[in-house]
């Protein structure tokens, strides 16, 4: 299945997540254990059909640290987040 073939139901929202920085400023490398917290930004990859969706394919969103279900397509981790989990647009 390609991510591109996928498609959220109802007020779902498919996101990549932002995977943090594996590097300080000062160029230390840090272990993926090191943070322990999920990211709560990702690029919206798919929206769901409902008019309620107020982002678009393409946008970044800062979504609830602990809304969504995590799955695996293609061999790469996704969320499929409901549009009330998210919390805000960023504007880049």
């Amino acid at each position: 299945m390609s991510k591109t073939n996928v498609k959220p139901l109802g007020e779902n929202v498919l996101i990549a997540p932002e995977q943090p920085e594996k590097k300080t400023s000062a160029g230390i490398y840090l272990p993926e254990s090191a943070s322990g917290e999920r990211p709560q930004q990702g690029k919206v990859i798919a929206v769901g059909e409902s008019d309620k969706i107020k982002v678009k394919k393409g946008q970044t969103v800062v979504y609830n640290r602990y809304g969504g279900a995590e799955v695996k397509i293609d061999g790469e981790e996704y969320l499929i987040v409901s549009s009330k989990d998210l919390l805000a647009i960023v504007q880049r």
